[in-house]
């Protein structure tokens, strides 16, 4: 069975936002492919899709680098948020399905509970689940592409600490449900706009981590799943 690019490409991914290739090092064919268990095609063409995304770069007599964004590339994709996130809640509220309006009262009810309770660890994954299926509710690929690479590259280049007030952050979460499911636009971007302006305090640029040492990766192989794969 042929392995999908999607499906190398995720994983390659991944493994650079969570540091296992440190920034500037080199990613070759052969090594990506041993250690994913795939052909070099696979590899060939997730790397030509992270390039594009900003995630890897050709240079001249080194090949394919996991890419090396300064900090005012990172600074950029701050200024790209408070962009987008409010663009993607006003969607929301002229597309957005019943069933996504289940999903996301569900989880502000969760995250509401676990702030209350204190627990850290649940309300970070809970509020990634809560900003993708918004912007999933936005109707739009294209943005949703972009609000999905945008939350891959800030997670990459920035540790981001929780509120310091959960109980608040997590209102606020209701509060911006309710106008979506109102069809209020115009004040779901409004709330969107200040959650995503009081977030800024929370990123803390990421020091690049290091690096999985070459021979043990290159004696890893790490086949990608490919069971519920996306892109």
């Amino acid at each position: 069975m042929r392995i999908p690019a999607h499906s190398v490409c995720t994983a390659i991914r991944d493994d650079i936002v969570s540091g296992v290739y440190e920034r500037g090092s080199r990613l070759t064919e052969e090594l990506l492919a041993r250690r994913y268990g795939v052909s070099r095609v696979p590899v060939r063409e997730a790397l030509r899709t992270l390039e594009s995304e900003g995630f890897v770069v050709t240079r001249r007599h080194a090949g394919a680098c996991v890419a090396e964004p300064t900090e005012q590339e990172a600074a950029d994709l701050l200024e790209v948020k408070l962009l987008l996130e409010p663009l993607g809640a006003a969607r929301a509220a002229q597309r957005r399905t019943e069933a996504h309006l289940k999903v996301l009262r569900g989880l502000v009810k969760l995250g509401q509970e676990r702030a209350r309770r204190g627990e850290g660890e649940d309300l970070r994954s809970l509020g990634g689940w809560f900003h993708e299926t918004l912007a999933q509710a936005s109707g739009s690929p294209g943005l949703i592409a972009l609000l999905t690479q945008l939350r891959h590259k800030i997670a990459w280049m920035y540790a981001v600490e929780q509120p310091v007030r959960p109980v608040e952050s997590w209102a606020e979460h209701g509060a911006l449900v309710d106008a979506v499911a109102r069809g209020d636009a115009e004040r779901a971007r409004g709330l969107a706009a200040q959650h995503a302006e009081r977030s800024l305090a929370a990123h803390r640029p990421r020091r690049p981590a290091r690096a999985v040492k070459q021979s043990r990766v290159s004696t890893l192989q790490h086949p990608v799943n490919t069971s519920g794969a996306r892109h």
